[in-house]
C-alpha cells in the first residue's frame, strides 16, 4: 500500500478555494471559469505548477485540456485520472477541479513514497464540461473520447465567436503556439483537425472522484460511495415567438404573449416529470424574454429545456410528452414554437470490476461500500467510450451544488484520497 503524509485532503480543498478568485475567476466576489477564457488559462498555469511539484510531466492537447503524466514502471497505456476545471457562474469551489486535486495529491503521495505504478497516470483536467460559454457541454471530454464531430467547432458563444476562433484567440493569449505558455510540451491548436487529434490513443481505466451533487451521501452519514452509472440525458434549446406589444393597449384577448406561452410550457414539463413518478427529471435551467421592457408583451422568449432519466425508454417517453406539450400549447396560444436537440448522452453504466475494486478500497479505508447512481452529468459518461470507468462520490454538505454554498468538509477529502490510493494499488496487482 502506498502511504501518503496526512493532510493531502486538505490540501486539496484549500486548492480549490484558492482557484476561486480572480486571476482564476472572471469576475471578484464569484465564481466563473468559462472554457478558452483569460480565467481558465490562469487555472491552467497554476494546475501546472502543481503538477509539476508532484513529480509529473505537463502538456496541452489540441482540446486545451491540460494533461500531467507520471509514468509507470510497465510500457502500457495510462490510468487517466481528473475532472473538469470549469464552472457554472456563480458556481460552487469543488464541483469538478476537487476531483483533479485530488488526482494531483494521489500522484505526489506516490512520488514521495518513490513508488510508480505498473501504469503511467495521466491526470486531466477538462476545460468544458459546464457547457458555461457554448451551446453544448463535455466538449473536451468528447474530444478525448473521439465522439466530438468536427462540425461542433462551428458553434458559437452567446458573442457570436465560434469554438474553431475561441481556441485560436486562446492559443495567441496563452502564447501556447509560440511554446512559451507555462504549460509544458504544447502544439498550435485551432482547427478540427488539431482540436480532434485530442483523442486518446487508449487508457486501461478512467477514474474521476466528483462531489456528489445530492444528499444521498449525506442522509446515509457517508463520506464517500461508488458510483453504479451516469443517467441518460437529453437537452433542447426552444424558442418561443409571439407579438410584441404595447402593455396598456393591447386586450387580453389578442395577445400573442410569448411568456405567458412559455410559463405555460415551463409548468406543463414540470407536470409530465411528476406524473412519471420514477426517477425522471425535467429542468428548465435558463429562460431570457425578449424585448425586456416593462411596459411590452414579450414578443420572443428563449429557454432551455433538460431530460434525464438512467432508462433510455423513460428519458425519451418523457422528453417527447413534454415536447408535444409544448407544440399543443403553441398551437392553442397562436405563437410559434422551434426546438433544437443540443445534448444527446446515453446512460453511463460503470465497470463492475472498477466498481469492486473501489468497494474494496472503501472497506480497506473503514468505509462501507456504499453504492449510489448520478443523476448528474460527468466526463465519465464520455470517457466510457474509450475505455471502462469508475466514479467516487464525496458527500458535499446540505446537496448543495452549482452554488457558493458548496462545501466539502477535508476530512472526507482524505478518506478519498485514501480510497483513491487503495484502487491504484489494487488495479496494479490485477495486470
Amino acid at each position: 500500500m502506498v502511504s501518503h503524509p496526512p493532510g493531502g485532503g486538505a490540501r486539496a480543498v484549500a486548492r480549490c478555494i484558492a482557484l476561486r478568485e480572480p486571476p482564476f475567476s472572471a469576475e471578484p466576489g464569484m465564481l466563473f471559469r468559462a472554457y478558452l477564457t483569460p480565467a481558465h488559462g490562469a487555472a491552467l498555469g497554476r494546475l501546472a505548477e502543481w503538477m509539476r511539484e508532484a513529480g509529473m510531466t505537463v502538456r496541452l492537447d489540441g482540446a486545451a485540456n491540460l494533461i500531467g503524466r507520471y509514468e509507470g514502471w510497465r510500457d502500457m497505456p495510462p490510468l487517466v485520472m481528473g475532472s473538469h476545471i470549469d464552472s457554472v457562474r456563480d458556481g460552487g469551489s469543488y464541483d469538478g477541479p476537487l476531483g483533479i486535486m485530488l488526482a494531483i495529491e494521489a500522484v505526489e503521495a506516490l512520488a514521495a513514497s518513490g513508488k510508480r505504478a505498473p501504469f503511467p497516470i495521466e491526470i486531466y483536467a477538462f476545460g468544458d464540461e459546464e457547457g458555461s460559454r457554448f451551446p453544448a457541454s463535455m466538449l473536451t471530454s468528447r474530444a478525448v473520447a473521439g465522439t466530438l464531430d468536427a462540425a461542433g467547432l462551428e458553434m458559437a458563444d452567446r458573442e457570436g465567436v465560434t469554438l474553431a476562433d475561441a481556441l485560436r484567440q486562446a492559443g495567441e493569449r496563452w502564447e501556447i503556439v509560440t511554446g512559451r505558455a507555462p504549460f509544458g510540451e504544447t502544439a498550435p491548436f485551432g482547427d478540427a483537425a488539431q482540436y480532434l487529434a485530442a483523442r486518446h490513443p487508449g487508457a486501461i481505466a478512467y477514474l474521476e472522484a466528483h462531489i456528489e451533487q445530492g444528499p444521498v451521501l449525506e442522509a446515509a452519514g457517508l463520506a464517500v460511495g461508488v458510483v453504479t452509472g451516469i443517467a441518460a440525458q437529453l437537452r433542447y434549446n426552444i424558442a418561443v415567438t409571439g407579438m410584441a406589444g404595447h402593455a396598456g393597449t393591447t386586450t387580453m384577448p389578442l395577445r400573442r404573449d410569448a411568456l405567458a406561452a412559455a410559463a405555460e410550457m415551463v409548468l406543463a414539463a414540470e407536470r409530465i416529470a411528476r406524473e412519471a413518478a420514477s426517477d425522471v427529471v425535467a429542468t428548465v435551467g435558463r429562460l431570457s424574454a425578449l424585448p425586456g421592457a416593462p411596459n411590452v408583451i414579450p414578443g420572443r422568449v428563449d429557454f432551455t429545456l433538460d431530460v434525464r432519466s438512467l432508462d433510455h425508454g423513460r428519458r425519451d417517453s418523457a422528453a417527447a410528452a413534454i415536447l408535444d406539450a409544448f407544440a399543443a400549447i403553441a398551437d392553442r396560444r397562436g405563437v410559434a414554437l422551434e426546438t433544437g436537440q443540443t445534448n444527446d448522452f446515453a446512460a453511463s453504466p460503470c465497470d463492475p470490476a472498477l466498481m469492486d475494486l473501489l468497494s474494496a478500497s472503501l472497506a480497506a479505508a473503514g468505509q462501507p461500500a456504499f453504492r449510489l447512481p448520478s443523476g448528474a452529468g460527468h466526463d465519465a459518461m464520455n470517457m466510457a467510450a474509450l475505455c471502462p470507468t469508475a466514479m467516487l462520490f464525496l458527500r458535499c454538505a446540505g446537496g448543495i451544488s452549482h452554488n457558493p454554498a458548496e462545501h466539502v468538509d477535508p476530512a472526507d477529502a482524505e478518506i478519498a484520497l485514501q480510497v483513491m490510493l487503495g484502487f491504484l494499488d489494487r488495479l496494479g496487482e490485477t495486470l
